[in-house]
């Protein structure tokens, strides 16, 4: 029975349907001039057969024919079929022939087609060889071809071990296809060792397949070690290239040179790489618009180029293509895909802004200011609101004055021209300007600057305005001698009507006066006098005198003015020494130097006159002598060995007209190095310095004193809590009773004495530490000390004045004070001598 199992699957595979085998039989002998390829009885067109290696029959040939029209060779030895074909025979033959351009060598290859029927005869005679001869158990390469259409099982190959001559083996497999997945796609057949693929095989899911074969006996023996097998499958071209995009998209500028560059588009292929089934090539099925071609593609790259440099935005903005894309290399038998390319031109600035009229006229009031006058409009073919197509407007002629600016306006487009700057009817009664316009980006094409422009003329007409009074010019000045008498009259200001020239009928009126010197006439603008006018006062700057001036018309038009009095100097100031304290110092110097000022102008001032003015019994010109430095400056020297000390030294400076002021100088002789040295001392003549101490010095003295009255204050203490106390009273006093009275508030302190007194509040309760209880009594404005002999008691005290006190014991019983009271000298008397010789310490409170 097992013998029998491979005759009945070999008489089954016989009867099932032709199909294609690979199995490429070439002879040592002629290896390039027999090749028989093993297909089904009937192929339709555009199937492949097989592939015959044509590198190694001739390596430079570089034309390839078939003799067979049926049948088409490509480059990689690829064998298709142009036409649907029916083998009526077992066997059909064509020849491939191989010649190079020059046709100066040749070789032919015989391909021998043949059924499968004749392919299982010669596979059972090869079986009977084959058992006959001694085999290998070794790697057979092995593959099949993708989506086979069977008939399944489809034989592939056997595998036998050599130990098979002497032992019963059994044969089986593992891995991908067989026990993983996919499961059970390949098996064995355990007698014979027939290797069968169950269903066709998706390359582009499974390359291949690694599987490992194993040859065991009956009772498990392993004789050969695992086999491993490796099944290729052969791609069939079952996918279509596809493109990465379903529509490109790409930009390119107008006008732009031929070669440039668009765009590059893109296909995968999920066939086998580096074979003829994923070898692409791209083309342009279609452009529309259907104009002039202006684009083509690289047929490997997929790389987009300008064929024309005729793009022109302005009548065409967007291109649409039709790409495709196929492999087999681009044979019409190749499969293919499209897809839709979109291109926009992008806009350069190619067109010039022209304006819509080459003259324009327009009118304005004079003294009319940030008016708009007219509005000005140009074409321009690029792509609107762009800076290709926004308008920048300039004048270039007629604004020298800078009266008017052209600006655009950004949502129109349009040139706005404006009077920045007023215009002046009896000046001008007409302006001529000349505007350009050019683009924000510049222009693209080659031209001159005198083509880039496109330029307009603008008439301005100026109408007239009754402008009211003109102050011009806007400052004007009038003299007025210094110290003129009140009244004094002089010309004022003076407006003027542009139109007549004239200043009749025009209104004045102050409108500054800082001093108020002057009034101004309504109807003239002539000024007086107010007050004496002083060339002199801190105000005045270089001598003019500033007011402000206001000009009316008819109409109630104004204008402002300014009037600059310009005061004449007279000389009425002399000349003064402004330093009236000279310091000498007498031990290293011997004299002193002087200046003088004028406040009139200098030609009333400088050279001035220094001398010594006389007094009598004074003796002046004896012990001070001056001589001249230059036309301001005097020194003052001393004489006959002064002593130290301050001296009075009038001085008269005289201006060169003879105005003359005498200032006393207060001249101190000092024994000093410095000026500040002598400032310091007291007494000049001895040199008997001041002392004068710093904060800090001071605060050091201060804190030296606290310190030693708290030495002090220390040892005192501390010798009179040592002493022994001496009896504060004689008895006769002490049933006596001591009341001091005065008008105080009452108070919160109590004071204790080491003479057997003890002070207390009115209204408080305390107990002393004392031998001899002394109360102070608060009462109404009045204070009682009363004196008690005994042991400590408390005092209770009404608060009227003059009322009895009575002092109730400490240790039960009661006590009445003596009427009987001592006046406040004897008291004092008492007192005071011993306060000298004691200190009252804080009591301790309870």
């Amino acid at each position: 029975m097992a013998s029998d199992r491979p005759t009945r699957s070999r008489s089954g595979a016989l009867c099932r349907q032709l199909l294609l085998t690979l199995t490429i039989l070439t002879f040592a002998c002629d290896a390039c001039k027999k090749v028989t390829l093993h297909v089904p009885s009937k192929l339709d067109a555009g199937k492949f057969v097989g592939r015959v290696n044509l590198k190694d029959c001739f390596q430079s040939a570089n034309l390839i024919h078939s003799s067979d029209p049926d049948f088409q060779i490509l480059e990689d030895g690829s064998v298709y079929t142009t036409n649907a074909i029916l083998l009526s025979s077992e066997e059909r033959k064509f020849t491939i022939l191989l010649s190079n351009t020059d046709n100066q060598e040749e070789e032919k290859i015989l391909v021998l087609l043949q059924h499968q029927t004749k392919v299982l005869k010669k596979r059972h005679s090869r079986e009977k060889v084959l058992r006959r001869a001694k085999r290998r158990w070794a790697p057979i390469p092995c593959s099949m071809q993708e989506n086979s259409l069977g008939p399944f099982p489809l034989f592939l190959q056997q595998i036998q071990s050599d130990t098979a001559q002497n032992y019963t083996i059994f044969y089986s497999i593992r891995g991908p296809g067989v026990d993983r997945e996919p499961i059970n796609l390949f098996y064995v057949e355990r007698d014979t060792g027939n290797l069968f693929c169950t269903r066709p095989v998706d390359r582009e899911q499974y390359e291949s397949f690694e599987l490992i074969a194993f040859a065991t006996t009956p009772d498990g023996y392993t004789p050969e070690l695992p086999l491993p097998l490796v099944i290729r499958i052969e791609d069939e071209n079952d996918n279509y290239p596809i493109f990465t995009e379903t529509t490109y998209i790409f930009t390119v500028p107008e006008n732009c040179r031929v070669g440039s560059t668009v765009g590059q588009v893109c296909a995968t292929d999920k066939d086998e790489p580096d074979t003829m089934h994923t070898r692409l090539k791209y083309s342009i099925i279609e452009q529309l618009p259907a104009s002039a071609t202006l684009f083509s593609m690289h047929p490997t790259t997929g790389v987009i180029t300008t064929s024309s440099s005729q793009l022109d935005r302005e009548l065409i903005d967007k291109y649409q293509l039709k790409i495709k894309v196929q492999d087999m290399d681009g044979q019409y038998f190749g499969l293919q895909t499209t897809s839709t390319c979109i291109i926009n031109v992008e806009d350069v600035n190619d067109n010039l802004p022209t304006f819509t009229r080459t003259s324009y006229v327009t009118s304005v009031e004079e003294n009319r200011v940030d008016v708009e006058i007219l509005r000005v409009t140009v074409e321009d073919k690029d792509l609107i609101n762009t800076a290709n197509w926004r308008a920048n407007y300039t004048i270039l002629k007629g604004n020298e004055n800078g009266n008017f600016k052209i600006v655009t306006d950004p949502r129109t487009n349009e040139g706005v021209l404006y009077v920045v700057k007023p215009l002046n009817y009896e000046e001008r009664q007409q302006v001529n300007l000349q505007i350009g316009v050019v683009n924000e980006a510049p222009y693209s094409k080659e031209a001159s600057s005198r083509s880039v422009m496109s330029t307009a003329t603008v008439t301005v007409n100026v109408k007239n305005q009754d402008e009211g009074p003109e102050c011009s010019p806007a400052v004007q000045t009038v003299q007025i001698r210094e110290n003129a008498a009140p009244g004094t009259k002089s010309n004022g200001y003076k407006a003027y009507d542009p139109e007549t020239k004239s200043s009749s009928g025009i209104r004045y009126k102050k409108l500054t006066d800082p001093k108020g010197w002057v009034t101004v006439d309504e109807n003239s603008g002539s000024i007086t006098t107010f007050r004496s006018l002083d060339r002199e006062t801190e105000t005045i700057r270089s001598g003019a005198y500033n007011i402000t001036i206001l000009a009316s018309g008819k109409d109630g038009r104004t204008c402002t003015g300014t009037l600059g009095i310009i005061l004449e100097d007279v000389n009425d100031n002399g000349p003064v020494i402004p330093k009236q304290t000279v310091v000498i110092c007498k031990t290293v110097m011997s004299s002193a130097d002087i200046s003088a000022v004028d406040p009139d102008d200098p030609i009333n001032g400088p050279p001035f006159d220094f001398s010594l003015e006389s007094v009598p019994d004074a003796g002046i010109e004896r012990m001070w002598r001056l001589t001249k430095i230059n036309d301001t400056a005097a020194r003052l020297f001393y004489k006959n060995d002064l002593p130290f000390g301050p001296y009075q030294v009038p001085v008269r400076v005289r201006d060169r007209h003879g105005l003359s002021v005498v200032t006393p100088l207060k001249v101190i002789l000092c024994d000093c190095v410095t000026e500040n040295d002598c400032a310091l001392r007291t007494d000049p003549r001895t040199g008997n310095g001041e002392v004068r101490l710093g904060k800090w010095a001071i605060l050091a003295i201060l804190l030296g004193i606290a310190l030693l009255f708290c030495i002090l204050f220390t040892l005192v203490c501390g010798a009179t809590g040592t002493a022994k106390q001496p009896k504060a009273f004689p008895d006769d006093l002490a049933q006596q009773n001591l009341i001091v009275s005065n008008t105080e508030a009452p108070g919160d302190d109590k004071m204790c004495s080491t003479n057997g007194f003890t002070t207390h509040t009115v209204g408080s309760s305390a107990q002393g530490i004392c031998g001899t209880l002394g109360s102070g009594v608060k009462n109404g404005g009045q204070e009682t000390i009363e004196m008690v002999k005994g042991g400590h008691q408390t005092l209770e005290s009404c608060r009227g004045t003059g009322h009895h006190h009575t002092l109730d014991s400490c240790r039960g019983g009661h006590v009445e004070t003596d009427n009987c009271r001592y006046t406040y000298s004897e008291w004092h008397n008492f007192t005071q001598p011993r306060l000298g010789e004691v200190s009252f310490p804080r009591c301790p409170t309870n």
